[in-house]
């Protein structure tokens, strides 16, 4: 019998998206909902497995975990595309990668549920109504103002589009920016510096890479508006994270939008955690009963495909 690891699966769901059950006769299947707490943790768990279903950037699947994972056979991930797996170890050990479709109209949503939090202080509102308050700040209207996206691929062109109907002003920049795109939706390609001192609202929607590795520091802080949001639905390591605490900490921008972090699960004293100008969410980007269907659904299709020879989806 084929043993299977379902990994991260933080809130014990997958077994509402696939019968578990029907796949028993063939698979022996562990579901593990907490995360590991180290890597010698993950091997040692793991060193009897053939196949691990994972959620992309949860885990990290490195050279060292692949190397004493002996057994090993398949790596199944949700989405095509996942940075913390080390794919040249993988194919040097002959390990089949392979992935699912996504949604990516999730993330774009969410992100304007962070803008919105931020620009009516939604958090501190609500938290001050269950104490007996009534309206304790002045929010700020998002007609007129500069969204300035890092980013127009898919989750950007989206993030445009909307702020568009809102009536804002949308400039965008990025190393590889598509200037049809700009042309499409009247966006206006600007530098790197501009977009940061110019913008209201500047949103985070590229690729995690050497390039775009801690693309925020102190130095791009400081360019920005001291009435400056920031929102980041992408990933953690974009933004130095400790500059972000400095930022926040003495008002060198207004707020922050956090959905991703260096380090996930946010450990719970985390400085993050205790500033009331950031607004924080658990990684829930990608997090929907659509998205999670099309993971679960299409990981046992690729771990079908992958124990009779034929796999499908394969990440290169």
């Amino acid at each position: 019998m084929i043993k299977v690891a379902i990994l991260d699966d933080y809130q014990n769901v997958s077994q509402e998206f696939v019968d578990l059950k029907k796949l028993s006769g063939k698979y022996e299947i562990k579901v593990f909902s907490e995360p590991f707490k180290n890597e010698e943790e993950a091997i040692e768990n793991l060193q009897d497995y053939e196949a691990l279903l994972i959620m992309r950037e949860r885990t990290p699947i490195t050279k060292n975990l692949i190397n004493n994972l002996k057994k090993l056979k398949f790596i199944i991930t949700s989405g095509m595309r996942n940075k913390a797996i080390d794919l040249e170890s993988a194919k040097a050990k002959k390990i089949i990668v392979s992935g699912t479709d996504i949604n990516s109209n999730p993330a774009a949503e969410l992100t304007w549920a962070l803008i919105l939090g931020l620009a009516r202080n939604v958090k501190f509102e609500i938290d001050n109504m269950y104490q007996g308050y009534w309206q304790t700040t002045i929010g700020v209207e998002l007609k007129g103002k500069i969204l300035g996206l890092i980013g127009l691929g898919k989750i950007g062109f989206q993030i445009a589009k909307i702020a568009k109907a809102f009536g804002m002003q949308v400039i965008a920049w990025s190393e590889n920016l598509d200037l049809n795109k700009c042309k499409e939706l009247d966006v206006l390609p600007v530098s790197k510096e501009d977009l940061l001192k110019t913008s209201d609202f500047i949103s985070i929607h590229v690729v995690l890479g050497d390039r775009y590795k801690e693309l925020i520091k102190l130095k791009e802080f400081d360019m920005m508006k001291k009435t400056a949001f920031l929102i980041n639905t992408s990933r953690g390591p974009i933004v130095n994270e400790d500059d972000l605490i400095i930022a926040l900490s003495t008002n060198v921008i207004a707020g922050a939008g956090i959905d991703v972090y260096k380090k996930e699960p946010l450990p719970a004293d985390h400085k993050l955690r205790f500033l009331p100008n950031a607004l924080l969410l658990p990684h829930l980007g990608y997090v929907t009963a659509e998205n999670y269907s099309i993971f679960y659904t299409q990981m046992i299709e690729n771990l079908e495909a992958c124990v009779n020879g034929k796999p499908i989806r394969i990440i290169k």
